[in-house]
């Protein structure tokens, strides 16, 4: 955070412009009995001695960058590119706001536009919105619009999706008159296909899978489509980002809605957000998407130009007819993630997948190779994958976490039947050396 000194002068030229005598003034509204009369704090330090003790708070911390992390779950850690925080952190993209106005927002809708035309090339779909907030709210978004769409009250669920964006699902849905029903999953935590075709009744609007889903396995989709389709129920298919430049997306896979967290792309973790939801449809949805959608066209001079179009927010329409109430996007994130992908590039983009391919199977291998340890080998992964132990997680995690290593995570406060489990994900970050380190660990609780 930068330092700006306020003087005296400051002060007083602020406090005559908005029209009072003092600053207290400001706070006659506030009931005297909820005013303290002062803070305990300490005598003022010099600016070396304050950053060495704020430096000392710091270090209290365990992160990416003083620990070997193997955490996942939805949040990543990957390499960013220094440019991207370079670009990023221009003034007139931190200080950007809603642009209402095209004649003064030209960077910013253009902006959003290519991270659009970006997002759509990935997932393979025809048309994407400017984002949402994560990857849970992009997703519940799918499933009301895939209720709205249909006239119908009836969400399938994979419940190998992950358990948040569950949870948000079912808080959207549950003052309406939806209901929300999952399907299992195997030993190899793929979803169970013939329970999955008997849940699957022409009282279902919303199918929803995730693949890679929340155990790292590539879930085999072929002929869901057919199937989901032919009930008269939308396929939304939500996906991690990175894993689109070596598996086959979601278009492919005849979804009509793609959507997941796109942190992945240039996002650092920072200690859970902000994120943003991507959110991307069929030709046929583009009237019903929510939130946001940048367009190009041309100006009255036939200059390109660019403009928001089919707003379909409660600001600009009829409350009743909005597609949304709750779709603000994170503008300054997707720009993120459009500058992560156009550094990259296509083939950029398949190598970084390759590289999370193939970190996350040499682990998943090494750790087969030890006693007390059992992986499921038989389905594909990505960049994560569970690890059966026969101790409970919380005594690895006590044996690691001194030595620096963050081992994964606790899926059991959401699936009790992995209760001695824990999730590991390898990403591009990790050399062999690392997962070595990680495995050889292992091997000596």
């Amino acid at each position: 955070m930068h330092y700006h000194p306020l003087t005296a002068e400051d002060r007083r030229a602020m406090l005559e412009t908005i029209g009072v005598g003092r600053f207290e003034d400001l706070l006659a509204g506030i009931p005297q009995k909820l005013k303290t009369r002062g803070l305990s704090l300490p005598e003022a330090t010099s600016e070396l001695e304050l950053r060495r003790a704020l430096e000392e708070i710091g270090r209290e911390n365990r992160s990416t960058k003083n620990a070997l992390s193997f955490l996942g779950g939805g949040s990543y850690e990957h390499f960013i590119p220094a440019a991207l925080p370079q670009l990023l952190s221009r003034n007139e993209f931190y200080t950007a706001y809603t642009p209402y106005q095209p004649e003064a927002s030209q960077g910013t809708l253009q902006t959003i536009f290519e991270y659009q035309s970006l997002i759509s090339e990935l997932t393979g779909m025809a048309v994407s919105n400017a984002s949402h907030y994560d990857g849970a709210t992009s997703l519940a978004e799918a499933g009301l619009l895939a209720l709205r769409h249909t006239g119908r009250r009836k969400l399938l669920v994979s419940r190998a999706t992950h358990p948040h964006y569950r949870q948000v699902l079912r808080t959207y849905v549950e003052s309406a008159d939806f209901t929300v029903e999952e399907i299992g999953f195997d030993k190899e935590g793929r979803f169970q296909r013939e329970e999955f075709e008997s849940l699957l009744t022409d009282e279902v609007g919303g199918v929803v899978f995730q693949t890679p889903n929340f155990f790292g396995v590539v879930e085999n989709l072929e002929k869901v489509a057919e199937l989901v389709h032919r009930k008269g129920a939308l396929l939304i298919l939500a996906a991690n980002p990175m894993s689109l430049g070596v598996l086959r997306p979601p278009g492919e896979w005849g979804a009509d809605m793609a959507t997941g967290e796109g942190q992945p792309l240039g996002v650092p973790l920072g200690f859970g957000g902000p994120y943003l939801g991507y959110f991307a449809v069929t030709k046929e949805l583009v009237r019903k998407i929510p939130g946001r959608l940048a367009g190009m066209t041309i100006d009255g001079e036939g200059r390109r130009a660019f403009v928001l179009t089919l707003q379909a927010r409660e600001q600009h329409i009829r409350r009743e007819r909005a597609s949304s109430n709750i779709c603000t996007n994170e503008a300054l994130l997707a720009l993120a993630a459009c500058i992560y992908l156009t550094l990259l590039g296509k083939e950029g983009i398949r190598e970084v997948g390759e590289l999370n391919l193939d970190r996350a199977n040499y682990l998943r291998e090494e750790i087969a190779k030890l006693k007390g340890f059992r992986v499921a080998r038989e389905a594909p992964i990505f960049n994560e994958f569970v690890v059966f132990s026969e101790k409970p997680f919380a005594e690895i995690e006590k044996k690691l976490i001194p030595q620096g290593i963050l081992p994964g995570i606790d899926p059991s406060s959401f699936y009790p039947e992995l209760k001695n489990a824990f999730i590991v994900c390898a990403t591009e970050t990790k050399s062999k050396e690392d997962l070595d380190r990680f495995a050889k660990a292992l091997k000596e609780i």
